[in-house]
């Protein structure tokens, strides 16, 4: 086949992938999620285990070793089979707090230490740099078949060239759709349904060739079985202590390797969905396995000697004649590989971005979290740049090592690198006495093991160990060669280094936390962990009252989103009884709104925020005495009372709020009434003196036109009062009539700044709008619309104290509503007057300066409110800021079309 076509089907292939990822994230968006959270596609997106190893490298290994290519799948069926409650409790620890990767549940359940966090994220990129490799290794290969005709010459001549293109066109497919926003769950759908269609691919490839092989070229089942009897796989003798280590290695590697906890912990939406998988991914991997030792017999048996045995899936069908077969194998092999690459780079870019890049920001930021700045911006960027960084580390070890290592024996390296967690992770979740102290002690000397007996040697001559070190030991300190470490040797490079590494890394960790006391915080996480299963949600430690909520707010939105940190205000305020105002920081709020910024930029750095802004955090020990020992009766108690005491203390602060409000009130009305007083009085008192002069007979007609004036413009201004107040009555009567028609939202906005221009015209006023998002219908009584959208404007262009006063007009459309934003870049209004503005009674300025009676925003309201729409306040933006949220067709309008 020519090699163009294979790179336009390479190409196309991408494309189908980018439609999938695109399709499910606009539905994502929609919020038609039923299908993205099936258990199905959860399932299928635990396939990223089976990588070009597994579809490449377990023929290759079956050829070499025989049976011991087993390993690789029973391990992990073993884990989802026999350890299905290990995985359980992962998840619900993952949903509980909101873990965003592996790194960052280490660090979590160790008192939120982000040096734990930098360990992992560290151990992690340096285990998984041999695997990308591996995969770009394994999609270089497989090119070189088609590249070149005769079979002998199966390599390509530019290896290192299509490895560098490969590795660049999977950064940019990751960086598209695995960095597109910043997920408050760390959810990435678009990218999980391409790994599921890549999961039916290289299923439906991998059997196709298994099926032509049996069927096609062997003479059926009967005939595959003799030629196995005869191969010399059938002398393979099983070494018990290989075995068992490699078994061990695979199925630490679903618990411990980044790109499995993203799928298995991070992405699961259901913990129900554990229990499909337990079966159906099990049944995957059988699947997978089932035509490895047929397809590996046939192609010892006709394929040249020398033929490299990790690519008889592809090599096969090409001898026999089968193009489109070995295309289809190639595009299996292919998503194998690319699969991995995608989800390992989200994952430790999203590790990079949580433990390093951001605390960094933070401490090298004089005013902390307070000072204004992108986090968003910073967190999405970095994991852009970390992604590219980390692909690229994946291709300098393939460039370093010459890519001439067997596939499998690649993928192994990092396998044993990726167990250097299991003892701090198994033991975090099952043991209260684990420590932190006792977790960074045994991540260090495993980590520091795997890397000088196994990772640093796998490099080749042209890596940091030389021939004599490895021969003598560093110094001629013969018990310390890398690959006979106190002095012993003649053992499997590879189970040497795993028997070492997690001996040393576990006897650390056991006796660190031992001769260690964890600090209070930490005593908690471990009670939270430890009980999942028993305790409340989340960890109530944070002292009361510390953090303004504003700040709060203002550290949300730059992390989350304007609208979505708004979101999640306005519900905690609803919660406490206290809708449309910002929240009270109490330690129940503190602690949520913590486990809400941990899913975007992880448990540590969103701890250390907020303890920024709320002075830090309070545990006592009789807290955690009392928690440690509960019994279910107690906690059942505990958990009524709190229920109780949650509800009287809303109930006694809506109240006390509901006092305050009414006593501000009952100060305003007599305002107010004093007001409306003066206000009819005056135009009524010229009224009358100027009639009484006009009653003069000879008074000179130049005056008598001038009086007349007054006294026009005194009852017009009477009427506007008089109008104002009927209109107000009517609104709040609810008997007010519409006059729905249609009309353009960027037509209305355009006639409320002409409108309001006539207030204050001689001072320089600036308003910024992005007119395209403007341009939608509306069905609505557009006068009323107008009136709201006049008052807005003109209370802005009144009211901004800014040396250069700014109003910003926002619009979004949500749904089946439109929200419209007036924000302006003023002081704003005091928080003891927010809760007053839209009263009808409530002033906030001097009458004689402001003029009128002050009804404007009380009339906006009731007219948004016989819209169907609403009008609140937005706290947190700098100035006075108003929302304006109205349907974009009125819900009797709606059912009458």
């Amino acid at each position: 086949m020519p090699f163009n076509i294979l790179v336009a089907v390479c190409l196309g292939y991408v494309i189908v992938l980018f439609a999938v990822a695109y399709f499910a994230e606009r539905r994502a968006r929609q919020g038609r999620l039923k299908f993205l959270h099936s258990p199905v596609v959860y399932t299928l997106s635990l396939s990223i285990y089976c990588t070009a190893w597994t579809f490449y490298g377990a023929v290759g290994y079956a050829a070499r070793s025989g049976l011991e290519f087993v390993t690789i799948y029973l391990g992990p069926t073993l884990v989802f089979i026999g350890w299905w409650w290990v995985l359980r409790k992962l998840v619900r620890i993952g949903r509980t707090q909101r873990v965003t990767s592996i790194a960052d549940l280490i660090s979590s359940r160790y008192g939120k230490s982000n040096t734990l966090g930098v360990i992992v994220t560290l151990m992690s990129v340096a285990s998984a740099t041999p695997y990308i490799a591996l995969q770009l290794q394994s999609v270089t290969l497989s090119f070189g078949v088609f590249a070149d005709h005769p079979p002998e010459f199966w390599a390509l001549s530019g290896q290192t060239e299509t490895a560098l293109w490969i590795a660049a066109g999977l950064a940019v497919f990751t960086i598209l759709f695995g960095t597109r926003n910043l997920d408050a769950n760390e959810r990435h759908h678009g990218v999980v349904m391409a790994i599921a269609l890549e999961a039916v691919v290289k299923l439906v490839a991998l059997v196709a060739v298994g099926v032509f092989i049996v069927w096609g070229v062997a003479g059926g089942v009967g005939d595959i079985l003799a030629r196995i009897d005869a191969s010399p796989i059938a002398e393979w003798h099983l070494k018990p202590g290989r075995f068992a280590g490699l078994l061990f290695v695979s199925a630490a590697a679903i618990l411990t390797l980044p790109r499995m906890f993203q799928v298995l912990v991070v992405e699961n939406v259901d913990e129900r969905h554990l229990t499909t998988a337990s079966w159906a991914f099990p049944a995957y991997l059988m699947t997978m396995s089932l035509f490895v030792i047929p397809i590996a017999v046939v192609g010892l048996e006709m394929m040249p000697a020398g033929t490299n045995p990790d690519l008889f899936v592809l090599t096969l069908p090409l001898s026999q004649g089968q193009g489109k077969l070995a295309l289809l194998a190639f595009l299996g092999g292919f998503s194998s590989a690319t699969s991995m690459v995608i989800v390992a780079a989200i994952a430790l870019a999203t590790m990079v971005s949580n433990h390093i890049v951001t605390p960094l920001w933070l401490a090298l930021r004089t005013g902390g979290v307070r000072e204004p700045g992108d986090v968003r911006g910073l967190v999405l960027m970095s994991r852009r740049i970390s992604i590219g960084a980390v692909l690229a580390m994946g291709y300098s070890y393939y460039h370093l090592s010459g890519g001439s290592e067997a596939l499998a024996a690649i993928g192994l390296i990092a396998f044993v690198g990726a167990s250097q967690v299991l003892p701090a992770l198994l033991g975090g979740i099952f043991w209260r006495g684990a420590t932190h102290v006792g977790a960074t002690a045994g991540l260090l000397i495993g980590f520091a093991v795997w890397l000088y007996a196994l990772f640093l040697p796998s490099v080749g001559e042209s890596g940091w160990i030389s021939a004599s070190v490895m021969a003598q030991g560093p110094f001629g300190i013969g018990w310390l060669r890398p690959q006979a470490l106190f002095g012993i040797s003649g053992i499997d490079p590879l189970l040497h280094a795993l028997f070492w590494s997690l001996l040393l890394n576990s006897l650390a960790f056991l006796i660190f936390s031992m001769v260690s006391f964890p600090p209070p915080m930490e005593r908690l996480q471990g009670v939270a962990f430890v009980n999942v299963f028993d305790q409340s949600q989340g960890a109530q430690g944070w002292t009361k009252g510390r953090a303004d909520p504003e700040d709060l707010l203002s550290m949300s939105q730059r992390i989350l989103g304007t609208e979505e940190a708004q979101g999640f205000f306005q519900a905690q305020a609803a919660a406490q009884g206290k809708t449309g105002f910002l929240p009270d920081t109490t330690p129940d709020f503190i602690a949520r709104l913590e486990r809400h910024l941990a899913g975007s930029v992880g448990a540590a750095t969103a701890h250390a925020m907020i303890a920024q802004l709320s002075g830090g955090a309070s545990v006592s020990v009789q807290d955690l005495i009392a928690v440690a020992g509960e019994t279910a009766e107690i906690k059942e108690y505990s958990a009524q009372l709190e229920a109780k005491s949650e509800e009287l203390a809303r109930t006694a602060r809506a109240l006390r709020d509901a006092n305050d409000k009414l006593t501000e009130l009952s100060v305003q009305k007599d305002a107010f009434l004093g007001q409306i007083s003066h206000e009819l009085r005056t135009p009524m008192t010229s009224i009358r003196a100027f009639s009484e002069i006009l009653m003069e007979p000879d008074i000179p007609e130049e005056m008598r036109q001038k009086y007349g004036e007054i006294i026009h413009e005194e009852a017009r201004r009477l009427t506007r009062l008089l109008d104002d107040l009927l209109d107000l009555s009517v609104l709040e009567n609810r008997k007010v009539q519409l006059n729905v028609s249609v009309a353009n939202l960027h037509d209305l906005i355009s006639k409320a700044v002409t409108a309001a221009g006539s207030t204050r015209p001689e001072r320089q006023f600036r308003i910024e709008r992005d007119v395209a998002a403007e341009h939608m219908p509306v069905f609505t009584d557009t006068d009323r619309l107008l009136q709201v959208f006049i008052n807005l404007i003109s209370n802005a262009r009144k009211y901004c104290d800014a040396d250069l006063p700014r109003l910003r007009i926002e619009v979004r459309k949500r749904g089946r509503k439109v929200q419209v934003d007036f924000i302006d870049n003023g002081s704003g209004i005091p928080k003891k007057a927010q809760a007053l503005i839209f009263e009808k009674f409530a002033r906030l300025t001097d009458t004689a300066s402001a003029g009128g009676a002050g009804l404007g925003l009380a009339i906006c309201r009731e007219i948004m409110t016989n819209l169907g729409g609403s009008i609140d306040y937005l706290p947190g933006q700098g100035g006075a800021a108003f929302r304006v949220t109205l349907p974009l067709r009125r819900a009797e309008d709606g059912a009458e079309g």
